[in-house]
């Protein structure tokens, strides 16, 4: 699955466009008569005026926004996903707090949101608790006699969404798009990514040793009996899991991640491992003969791992990582001490988000499409449904006229480019139906219990899909996310009600603002059926043999337009000494490129034979790349951008909100760009895919 993440009173034309006068060739905005004109959409109260559009489309834009604007208090980053998600959350804490006292009868699942918000908020209960709500955990822990415990134990923690050694994952089997497979995959650590504990970096360098003392400090608390020996002990296990885990980039091959393994030979694979206490732990004995394992050496190096490492340690390890995970329900001390890593030391934010936003993120995580059912209902009009329909299939037009004058793609790949694009499904605002939590039960006044079944409730629902059909109607997103997502296992694009509000979509707004706002992100999340990883799928979602669809030939025209994107992107530090890591970001470069530019082909195509209105003395080619620059507005703190860097596949907000536009030819012609100008490049050196 690929996710998105993600004043003048007047101004002169010349302001933006360096003197032309394109702008006075087309007419004013006029609205029907009774109808309010529409607005442009585009936020002049942030525009600097000392950068010209040419120099620094994204600052000039955006730069009294990016001057003014303080990162609050309790975020590493600032950003328009930020701004929509604080919205987003204040509107489900009214739903929620809201709602009547006992809940709806007609609506159980009404009652069941009150209580586990409820349970979180009270913070009394919790510092009462203390640590006695994982005592059975804990003694779990101890009781391990053997090695051969550990399988079962993992088992259990897969299932109550604790961090163990490897994590499953139910989705449809990538070369059988009829069924679903349990598919194990690397996990196991406490910081963010295996260069945190391999690298000599001394940001890094400084971050393991603030781990250890965290670790430290919170097995001090929990009453470990030597704390500094235990962290000591859990570092050099992460790190020797750290040692034999693929990278990030690795794992960007779906080929290479796909090995179909029969239970059978599981052995082989991590010799000495229990696999048959783990299968039946876990609940897939007798439902599948086989299993797919993402990374088959990350399996037999654990099993090393395992082997050579003390049981003593092992039992330190996890209950290290039972702690960890569960500190945010507990007592104070324990989400101080959490916070004071997690929060602090590795994002740089100064202060924890006040505790009934925590709240509501449980209730979304935990029982969201009960809780989005209420929220589309007060929050997404039908119109707004109706408008982002018409968006996608302007977008999708745009895509089919386009695939037949790519000069990289021959015949034969046009040919299977359009058939996969003709089975897109799109999903839009909410899912069609609404998930059962019928067999979900809360408890008021049981937090640490509510967590724990919440997170078993949603392992058990989707072990039960094996053996089951495709249910091609389920989101794996709650419609209050702010994000959007192409899953390449269903060849879907969907797009939560939380995005659809400005600067993505303003439904009050001309189109044009829309096109470079959400409709580069649709672009986008579209073009991820066509980049390197989603080519390699066809229409129905099968994993084909390389090249996929695409010819060898087509596929080497391809690579080397790509590679020009890595070394565009890799040229950019965000941070000093820390590049942006152009292998790692490649497929969501090629859709932040790729999905403007269809874009602005769709909103031409959308304009037929009219031409666009000026608003606020702006064209709507304009307006509509001012859109695209003005949704990636975004600041970011130091700590924050590193950990990105190292481990999220998009690059940071700035350079997708400048660098596309240099690579679109329309751009230069929409702000007379030209040699000289800072965000020229020349013909050349544009990469151009769409």
């Amino acid at each position: 699955m690929f996710e998105l993440r993600l004043s003048c009173a007047a101004i002169g034309v010349c302001l933006l466009v360096g003197g032309s006068a394109t702008a006075a060739q087309t007419p004013e905005a006029t609205a029907p008569a009774g109808k309010a004109p529409r607005v442009s959409g585009i936020d002049l109260q942030y525009v600097d005026d000392t950068v010209r559009a040419q120099d620094n489309l994204y600052r000039h834009i955006n730069g009294k926004w990016l001057a003014n604007t303080e990162i609050p208090a309790d975020k590493g980053a600032y950003d328009a996903f930020d701004v929509l998600e604080d919205e987003s959350k204040q509107r489900l804490r009214e739903i929620i707090e809201q709602l009547p006292a006992g809940g709806d009868p007609a609506d159980p699942d009404q009652r069941k949101i009150a209580d586990l918000y409820a349970s979180f908020m009270d913070e009394a209960a919790a510092q009462k608790a203390g640590l006695e709500p994982l005592r059975s955990e804990f003694a779990r822990i101890d009781a391990m006699d053997s090695k051969a415990a550990i399988a079962g134990l993992i088992a259990h923690f897969n299932r109550i969404g604790v961090v163990a050694p490897y994590v499953p994952q139910v989705h449809q089997d990538a070369h059988d798009s009829s069924k679903y497979v349990f598919d194990i995959g690397q996990d196991g650590l406490g910081m963010p990514d295996r260069d945190y504990y391999l690298l000599d970096d001394a940001a890094l360098k400084k971050i393991r040793a603030q781990y250890v003392r965290h670790v430290e400090r919170m097995f001090a608390l929990a009453g470990e009996a030597s704390p500094a020996s235990s962290a000591r002990d859990v570092l050099a296990i992460e790190t020797a899991l750290a040692r034999v885990q693929w990278t990030k980039v690795q794992n960007r091959d779906p080929a290479k991640t796909y090995n179909k393994v029969e239970l059978a030979r599981l052995p082989a694979l991590a010799p000495g491992y229990d696999w048959t206490s783990y299968l039946a732990e876990s609940g897939v004995a007798g439902k599948t003969d086989y299993l797919v394992v993402s990374q088959p050496s990350y399996l037999t190096g654990f099993s090393r791992v395992l082997r050579t490492t003390p049981l003593a340690q092992w039992k330190t390890y996890f209950r290290w990582h039972l702690l960890s995970d569960d500190a945010p329900y507990l007592a104070k001390a324990f989400v101080d001490e959490h916070f004071a890593f997690y929060g602090a030391a590795l994002r740089g934010v100064v202060q924890d988000e006040p505790r009934w936003k925590h709240g509501v993120r449980l209730v979304d995580a935990s029982i969201g499409e009960a809780l989005g059912r209420l929220y589309v209902a007060r929050y997404f009009p039908p119109e707004s449904k109706a408008r982002m329909d018409l968006l996608v299939r302007n977008l999708l037009a745009a895509y089919k006229a386009d695939i037949d004058t790519l000069a990289w793609m021959g015949p034969a790949t046009r040919a299977k480019a359009q058939e996969k694009l003709a089975r897109i499904t799109t999903k839009i605002g909410y899912p069609d139906h609404w998930r059962d939590y019928g067999a979900l039960t809360i408890a008021g006044g049981d937090l640490m219990g509510n967590v724990t079944r919440a997170r078993a409730f949603e392992y058990d629902r989707n072990l039960a899909k094996l053996g089951k059909p495709i249910d091609r109607t389920e989101w794996d997103m709650t419609p209050p996310t702010v994000n959007a997502y192409y899953d390449p296992e269903k060849n879907e694009i969907v797009f939560p009600a939380g995005i659809l509000h400005p600067p993505f979509f303003n439904p009050a707004a001309d189109d044009a603002v829309n096109y470079g706002g959400i409709g580069g992100v649709i672009g986008h999340e579209i073009s991820h059926g066509f980049d390197d990883e989603g080519s390699q799928y066809d229409g129905a979602g099968k994993l084909l043999e390389p090249p996929g669809w695409f010819t060898q030939a087509d596929l080497a025209r391809f690579k080397s337009r790509t590679q020009a994107l890595v070394k565009q992107y890799s040229a950019y530090a965000p941070v000093p000494g820390y590049p942006i890591n152009g292998e790692l970001t490649l497929g969501e470069n090629i859709a932040d490129n790729s999905g403007l530019a269809i874009a602005y082909k769709a909103y031409r195509l959308s304009l037929g034979a009219s031409q666009a209105p000026v608003i606020d003395g702006l064209t709507g080619d304009q307006r509509l790349f001012l859109g695209w620059a003005q949704a990636w507005r975004g600041k970011v703190r130091d700590k924050q951008a590193i950990l990105w860097i190292k481990s999220d596949p998009h690059a940071p907000d700035q350079f997708r909100g400048l660098l596309p536009e240099m690579n679109i030819g329309a751009f230069y012609e929409a702000f007379d760009v030209k040699p000289g100008d800072k965000m020229y490049l020349p013909p050349q050196r544009r990469v151009s895919l769409w």
